[in-house]
């Protein structure tokens, strides 16, 4: 963390919030119009000590980046990985850029993107993502299960978290698309999935819960 790099200079910023994992010690500037403005987001936090990843990735993303965080900490956790960090919100695109070199994170790359339409067509070995909520049924599905998992290795995962309204969707969705979906830990709030690509099982599974 590089205490000496100054907040944003301009009229969104609200303030600097501080978070731990495994060790480190990170700081994230938000701003008043960002998703989880207060503190890390619980799922967020969820997510990332729910993850287990091995071997370790050589391109990650961060979709629905929001300030950054779990991009950012993912960068500093494989320093060799190169990690874009996705939304559709410029200036969230621009609080992760800050928050990268506010962090040290020199690996982390923030572009604008409705979905996947901007991200190089590219494999990748971990997807990450906090889904939105209210963004509806379809476009969860598009934008959230289907391109992610068209865009991940044959060896990669995609990891997510969401909130326990969606609880009803994501396991359906598992179902009726043959998805090799497993949820991987559950708290008060959150739920978070892990997503394999089908290939690698020469087909589909049915889902574990």
């Amino acid at each position: 963390m590089r205490e000496s790099v100054a907040p944003p200079d301009d009229g969104y910023f609200k303030k600097r919030i501080t978070y731990e994992h495994r060790g480190m010690r990170f700081a994230f500037d938000v701003a008043h119009t960002i998703f989880s403005s207060f503190q890390i987001d619980d799922g967020t936090d969820l997510l990332l000590r729910t993850l287990d990843i091995a071997p370790t990735p050589r391109r990650i993303i961060d979709m629905g980046c929001g300030c950054g965080v779990i991009g950012v900490v993912l960068a500093r956790l494989f320093p060799t990985a190169d990690v874009l960090a996705v939304d559709r919100d410029l200036l969230a695109v621009r609080y992760a850029q800050h928050n990268a070199r506010l962090n040290g994170a020199t690996n982390v790359r923030a572009i604008g993107s409705i979905g996947f339409e901007s991200v190089p067509a590219d494999q990748y070995d971990l997807i990450v993502s906090n889904v939105p909520a209210k963004i509806g049924d379809d476009a969860i599905d598009a934008e959230f299960i289907r391109a992610p998992l068209a865009h991940l290795a044959p060896t990669g995962a995609y990891w997510f978290v969401v909130v326990s309204g969606l609880n009803r969707l994501i396991p359906a969705l598992g179902t009726a698309q043959q998805l090799r979906l497993r949820q991987m830990r559950k708290r008060s709030g959150h739920a978070v999935y892990r997503l394999l690509p089908t290939e690698r099982g020469g087909g589909g599974a049915p889902m574990e819960v």
